[in-house]
């Protein structure tokens, strides 16, 4: 067969198989009367095998050892040619991603698109003090809240990760939706990453995704977004928090929460049951981060024999059997206070075998205005345990005493 009518059935230009021939790859087994070379039917299938390897991304001089080599073995090779291709798709993917990105900013001029590309490279600069720049200096212009998204759920340094919340915040586009995928991320530092961005954002969406987060199967995740509802004044976050209290997992921060919650005008309150639905949806959780060994305002647990210091005017409360929180103001307390006194007094009454719970339980009643935690004190004042007895006593002491 000669080589056009190879060229024909195989798909390779006949210059391309003259350049096979020169690099020794085929060489055609006879020429006919005119001098033309012949290719027999072995050198056909040689041809076929040069191609399958290219397709591959083998090199010419590759393919020849290949063929030619019987010591060759292709392991070592197809391994490198899986690296390169990996990181070939990498850089292509991270195109992709830059040019979607462009593009979703609805770039009107070049200017826009440099931009953009700037802010991008910014946010993928090795140096934590490049990409926060870039994050602070994108705050006067309109930013592809995607990439800023992105930036977010992989950021690893806290001064940066701030930067980039604070970005999202104020976004005239709202990030929520895409944050809600970060949520269902199989990485775990992923998921805690979106719920910590998805606290910052003050919309509507947020809080919805925030409220579904209360039950999402990551413990860190569900604490969280507990603390953020906490703060908003969202009743659903009651039932979290005190599971925080007992387990001593970002406890000072849940009693925060709880407390704020319980001094909320009357108005705010909700017929939502204290203590909400079973604790089994809110299972032990380890701490993403230490919680601070006390807050300002708040008596340390105390020990038997030992004093217990304290700041005049942070415990409120009225000596004639009122709520703390009640005296010298005439206020309607709101019923989200008793409730959460009820659910602390419920809790109390659980961790019979758990005395440090216990402690921390009586501790989180004293900014929790009404009649209910009034009571609780007063009978937590004679507990067995001489703690939480002391607590309470300590408690009940510094607003008779003001």
């Amino acid at each position: 067969m000669l080589i056009g009518e190879v060229a024909r059935r195989s798909g390779v230009s006949a210059r391309m198989l003259r350049h096979y021939e020169s690099l020794g790859l085929v060489r055609p087994s006879d020429r006919n009367g005119s001098g033309y070379r012949e290719y027999a039917p072995e050198d056909i299938r040689r041809v076929f095998h040069i191609e399958s390897l290219r397709s591959l991304g083998l090199s010419l001089r590759d393919v020849g050892r290949a063929l030619d080599d019987p010591g060759f073995t292709p392991s070592e090779l197809v391994a490198d040619l899986i690296r390169q291709t990996r990181e070939r798709i990498a850089a292509e993917t991270e195109l992709l991603d830059r040019l979607s990105r462009i593009d979703a900013a609805g770039p009107a001029g070049w200017e826009d698109v440099l931009r953009t590309t700037a802010l991008l490279q910014g946010l993928g600069s090795k140096s934590a003090g490049r990409r926060q720049s870039a994050v602070l200096s994108s705050a006067a212009e309109e930013t592809p809240v995607g990439a800023l998204v992105e930036a977010a759920l992989n950021e690893r340094e806290p001064n940066v990760a701030g930067a980039l919340r604070w970005a999202l915040a104020r976004a005239d586009e709202s990030p929520s939706a895409l944050l809600a995928q970060g949520l269902g991320s199989s990485a775990a530092e992923v998921r805690r990453r979106a719920a910590r961005t998805l606290a910052a954002i003050p919309d509507e969406e947020a809080t919805g995704l925030l409220r579904d987060a209360l039950a999402h199967r990551d413990q860190v995740v569900r604490r969280v977004a507990a603390l953020a509802l906490g703060a908003r004044g969202a009743p659903e976050a009651i039932p979290a928090l005190l599971d925080m209290v007992v387990q001593g997992r970002n406890d000072v921060d849940a009693a925060d929460a709880l407390s704020a919650l319980a001094n909320r005008p009357a108005s705010g309150a909700g017929p939502e049951p204290a203590d909400g639905p079973p604790s089994s949806h809110y299972a032990p959780a380890t701490p993403d981060a230490p919680a601070r060994a006390a807050r300002p305002g708040r008596p340390p647990t105390p020990t038997p024999g030992r004093a217990v210091p304290g700041r005049a005017g942070t415990v409120r409360g009225a000596p004639d059997g009122g709520s703390p929180g009640s005296a010298g103001r005439s206020e309607a307390v709101s019923p989200l206070a008793d409730r959460i006194a009820t659910g602390l007094v419920q809790r109390i009454a659980r961790s019979a075998k758990d005395p440090l719970a216990r402690r921390r339980l009586t501790q989180a009643l004293a900014d929790i205005p009404g009649p209910v935690a009034a009571q609780a004190l007063t009978d937590l004042a004679r507990d067995e345990d001489p703690g939480v007895a002391l607590t309470a006593a300590y408690l009940l002491g510094r607003h008779t005493r003001g």
